[in-house]
């Protein structure tokens, strides 16, 4: 083979990062094919010795990796036979690198799945923190960019925390399948060894939630499925788009025309010629890195559309897009959890320098937006006018009101009578900012009292 084609079909560059899940797989096939007598008890324990100096050479970086060994099976195999002798060749007795990747692969993913659900927690932890805080801050809500009706700030924090939870919940799910081993399948027929896969997949850990072994019940599906790792790509996606939206509400609300919040400065960077500014780059790097792993997602469904069974060498480039979309998601989410929430002492439990709110901004906003409009139609439905012809009446007193230049709350009673004479003083409770909040108290609505309760809900589902 030439060097050209050695360098363009090698992988071990990208795929090292798997040693220590083929270690792991290799130890339990190992300890599989010993209970089996497949091997002798000396060659186990050469093979266990083996691995453990190849661990430890690797964890020291003195281990070489060949780029003529292609990957990083290979590479470990080569090095174990150097260390052990025969007892190496005979470790990959009933596999292939075929179902051994596949499952290195899972175990990988496993592992980085269960990080990424606890960077899930944190980064929700944080959000509660900050709508803990800002309950009774009034934000204005808006549909179409356009201001609608005043929320609490709080409420809106909690918004990301659902999205975030649907989207551990989604993470769990694509764990379970991500969950089964494909070793023994061999290169796609199975083999003529008495391997014992169940007790290979009990020794990982690939179980259901009763013990059950879970294993891969067709040889070719289980050596050429990749549909786990779009899966979890699929997951990522959702989450980073999650990210995304919450980017845009960020970048939008520290901008001189919101004034909403204040990020703190070590998320930040100024101009190169304006002294002046401030700019967002955490959160608008974070709105481009969702393009790159939503373009990792289309990647991967392409890579598999056109393949036959079983393996292809096409399945090579599933592990860089796999790899990039872990580590942009768990970085993305430590530094989202740490800006919003702030740095964690560990001592205290207590969080400081997240994002601040400018509480007088967001009411101000609110109050020019005419918010409260909605709460003067049911105003006057529960007076005994049909909403239709409520909401033609509001519409008319909200003219009269951008005519005046005030707010709803500051036209006359004598005016707001013309649009309906059944409207009395108590208007005046409705037309508030505080009173539109406090009235939205239903399951899931925003008065101050529900956002308490959905708080307590949230942070007792994370303890």
């Amino acid at each position: 083979m030439s060097d050209l084609v050695k360098r363009y079909t090698a992988s071990v560059f990208f795929d090292k990062r798997l040693w220590q899940a083929d270690i792991t797989g290799s130890l339990a096939h190992a300890e599989m094919l010993a209970a089996q007598g497949i091997i002798g008890a000396d060659d186990h324990a050469a093979i266990q010795n083996g691995m453990a100096q190849i661990t430890a050479e690797i964890e020291s970086g003195k281990f070489e990796w060949q780029l003529d060994l292609e990957d990083v099976h290979l590479n470990i195999e080569a090095r174990l036979t150097q260390l052990v002798g025969d007892a190496g060749k005979r470790l990959h007795t009933g596999r292939s690198r075929n179902d051994q990747v596949a499952t290195d692969v899972r175990l990988w993913l496993r592992s980085e799945i269960d990080l990424i659900s606890e960077l899930l927690v944190d980064l929700q932890r944080a959000l509660l923190e900050v709508a803990g805080k800002n309950v009774e801050v009034i934000l204005p809500g808006f549909t179409h960019l356009q201001v609608a009706q005043p929320v609490s700030f709080g409420h809106h924090m909690l918004a990301y925390v659902e999205m975030f939870a649907r989207d551990s919940a989604r993470m769990a799910d694509v764990r379970q399948r991500v969950n089964f081993l494909p070793l023994g399948a061999a290169a796609l027929a199975g083999t003529s060894y008495p391997l014992d896969r169940e007790r290979v997949a009990i020794r990982l850990g690939m179980v259901d939630d009763s013990g059950k072994a879970c294993v891969c019940q067709n040889s070719l599906d289980a050596v050429s499925d990749r549909d786990f790792a779009i899966e979890f790509t699929a997951a990522a996606s959702i989450c980073m788009v999650h990210i995304s939206r919450m980017s845009e509400e960020l970048i939008l609300w520290m901008s001189q025309n919101f004034g909403f919040i204040r990020i703190a400065d070590r998320f930040t960077t100024g101009s190169s010629i304006m002294p002046q500014k401030k700019n967002p780059d955490v959160p608008e790097l974070a709105r481009g890195k969702t393009g790159r792993v939503v373009g990792h997602l289309m990647g991967l469904i392409t890579l598999m559309k056109g393949q036959p069974l079983a393996y292809n060498k096409d399945n090579q480039e599933d592990k860089e897009p796999l790899f990039d979309t872990v580590d942009t998601l768990k970085d993305t989410l430590r530094i989202f959890a740490e800006m919003v929430g702030g740095q964690l002492d560990a001592a205290t439990g207590e969080r400081s320098g997240g994002i601040t709110v400018n509480p007088e901004a967001m009411e101000q906003a609110a109050l020019r937006g005419y918010a409260t409009a909605t709460d003067l139609a049911d105003y006057m439905v529960k007076k005994g006018l049909p909403f239709r012809d409520a909401h033609e009446a509001v519409a008319h007193a909200v003219k009269a009101a951008i005519s005046h230049n005030v707010d709803l709350s500051e036209l006359p009673l004598e005016v707001l009578k013309q649009f309906n004479p059944k409207i009395e003083k108590d208007v005046y409770d409705v037309l508030s900012l505080r009173g539109s909040l406090n009235a939205r108290s239903t399951l899931g609505g925003t008065a101050p009292a529900q956002v308490r309760l959905q708080i307590s809900r949230h942070r007792a589902r994370l303890a």
